[in-house]
Order: structure tokens, then C-alpha cells, then sequence
């Protein structure tokens, strides 16, 4: 039998979500068994102190007992378990303590990752099941993170990548936030230019090493960009099935950033669809599609739900050294 029961954990500046899948590899087909997420801000403060707060990796270390659980429950064995950190950890200069935490309570240590394997993984999540007579390649994956945003750009596999530090908490806590750590309830005009100014500057960054105008496709990945498909459908609750492979326009983008920009925060947390975690950070990750949407002149971006959680699985399922080829 080819099928392999694996499970991948993302750990983002943001997010920590975990995967429980079976995988078959010869037939490229992925067996959802759960999916969850939760959000833990592991990345709160970082870009200010450099270090993981103490209060973030305990809500950190609380979610991995939760996913513990669930990894056990399904029988899947440490070693087709892989548990990928991403950038809030790879700035920290305690990163040691949280790695420590982790491998206490999974049994598995997290790999720091560098910006190319996130940006390889974001790459092969999103783009595994496109078919190429309905979207077309090059694909411009695009990653908008907590502390940093991924842009990956190719056909059949990664040609141009590069990682840099725009993620949507990252820039709530530089342009969004008073002295009293609490973010504005409506950005002012000064703070919206000020955050795409970054996004323009990092743009400037990446389109010295990925070919931008290249792209026939731009492909959407993560909460900022999943929330505001769900809202555009209209949702009365978050339905990834349904906001899977949604096609949102630069216009519908640039109505929807407007409008979350202009609501307060008892109003953003009233939309259906909108996770409490992501209430204060919103307003940046949607400038930041905006921004790169204007600047590549995309008149569209597809949604996916698949990302680098689902890269990281595939990961596991074809690398030969984790275990045995049946479940």
C-alpha cells in the first residue's frame, strides 16, 4: 500500500495549524483527516524586542499539547510528524527555549525553516492540484504571513523565490499600533501610506530576484486572503470548501480593503467569517494584497486554502527516510 498517514504542523508569527492527512503519492491524492488552527501570536513583540515573549510560547506550548492529542489519536508516528517554524522563531534570539517546548511535548524538534524551503512548501501546497487548462502557469504564489510574506514564482516547480518582512502583524505593531500596545481601531490615512510605502520598498526588494511581470496567475495564500474570500462570499461562517479556489478581483480586493479599513473593531468582529486573532491585523494583510496585486498588475487573485501546511505533508509522504510506505 502507498498510502502514508502523516501530520504537518505550520508555526507561523501569527498561527499555529496542524494537518492529520493520508497521502498517496504515486496517485498525488491528499486524504484530509482534520485541519485546525489556532491563533497564539508567537511572533508578539518580536519585531521590537528581537525575543519570543514569555506569554506568547505558553499560548504557543498550550496548542501544541491540544495537537498532541490529536496526532496520537490518529496513530501517526513521530517519525512522519513534521513541525515547521516559520519567520517569528527565525528572528528570536530565544528560539532555543522554544524549541526546547516543543520537542517536550510532540516529541518532535521544529525546524526553523529559511525563507526558500517556506517559500518551496508554500509553492507545492498551493499549486500541486492546479490544472494548468484552467489556471494558467507561470503561478505567482504569494504567502501573507504574520511576520513575513513569501512570493514564489514557476510552472512545474520553484524558479524564483524570495521571503521578506511584511506580514500582517509585523506591520499592525510597526504602523497600527500606539505606545499603549493596542492597535488603532481605524487606521489614519498617514499610518495606510506608511504600510504601503514598506510594501513598496520590499516589492522593490523581490522583483530583483523573482521576474514579477512573468507571472500568468497569482495565487493567494493564508488568513488574510482566505478571510477576505470568505467575506466576499458572504458568508455566515467560514467554509474553506467553499472559499477554496474563489477568484477575487483587484476591484473587489481594493472594495473590500476599503471597507475594513473605514469599519471600527466591534464591526470587523462581527463579520461571520472573520477569526478573533485576526480581527487587529486584517487591515494591514489586506494593503499588503492590494499593494502587490496593483504592482503586478494582476486583475485577479485565486484564493487557496492549500498552502505550505499541505506542502510540508507532502513533504513528509515522499521523503523515503520517514518510515515505512504504508499507513
Amino acid at each position: 500500500m502507498t498510502v502514508r498517514r502523516v501530520a504537518a504542523i505550520d508555526c507561523g508569527t501569527n498561527s499555529i495549524r496542524l494537518l492529520v492527512a493520508d497521502l498517496d503519492p504515486q496517485a498525488g491524492a491528499l486524504t484530509e483527516l482534520d485541519r485546525r488552527m489556532e491563533i497564539v501570536r508567537l511572533g508578539q513583540g518580536v519585531d521590537r524586542t528581537g525575543r519570543l515573549a514569555p506569554q506568547a510560547l505558553e499560548r504557543t506550548f498550550a496548542a501544541c499539547r491540544r495537537y498532541a492529542e490529536v496526532v496520537a489519536a490518529f496513530g501517526v508516528p513521530p517519525e512522519r510528524v513534521r513541525f515547521a517554524a516559520t519567520s517569528a522563531s527565525r528572528d528570536a534570539d530565544n528560539r532555543e527555549e522554544f524549541v526546547r517546548g516543543v520537542l517536550g511535548i510532540l516529541g518532535v524538534e521544529p525546524e526553523v525553516i529559511t525563507g526558500d524551503q517556506e517559500a518551496e512548501f508554500s509553492f507545492t501546497g498551493a499549486t500541486r492540484e492546479l490544472a494548468p487548462g484552467t489556471f494558467a502557469p507561470p503561478y505567482l504564489v504569494v504567502d501573507i504571513g504574520g511576520g513575513s510574506t513569501e512570493f514564489v514564482l514557476g510552472a512545474e516547480g520553484v524558479e524564483a523565490a524570495r521571503s521578506v518582512d511584511i506580514g500582517c502583524v509585523r506591520l499592525t505593531e510597526r504602523h497600527l499600533t500606539g505606545a499603549d500596545g493596542v492597535p488603532a481601531a481605524s487606521p489614519a490615512p498617514e499610518q495606510v501610506a506608511a504600510i504601503r510605502a514598506d510594501v513598496a520598498e520590499a516589492l522593490d526588494e523581490v522583483a530583483r530576484t523573482v521576474p514579477l511581470e512573468r507571472a500568468r496567475t497569482l495565487v493567494g495564500l493564508a488568513g488574510t486572503v482566505t478571510t477576505l474570500g470568505g467575506i466576499a462570499l458572504d458568508l455566515d461562517a467560514y467554509d474553506s470548501t467553499r472559499i477554496h479556489h474563489t477568484r477575487l478581483s483587484l476591484d473587489r480586493v481594493r472594495a473590500l480593503t476599503s471597507r475594513l479599513i473605514a469599519a471600527t473593531h466591534e464591526e470587523r468582529a462581527a463579520i461571520p467569517v472573520m477569526h478573533p486573532g485576526r480581527v487587529d491585523v486584517i487591515n494591514a494583510g489586506a494593503l499588503v494584497l492590494q499593494t502587490i496585486m496593483e504592482r503586478t498588475g494582476a486583475e485577479e487573485v485565486v484564493v487557496s486554502e492549500h498552502d505550505i501546511l499541505d506542502g510540508i505533508a507532502w513533504s513528509v509522504a515522499c521523503d523515503p527516510r520517514r518510515g515505512r510506505t504504508d499507513r
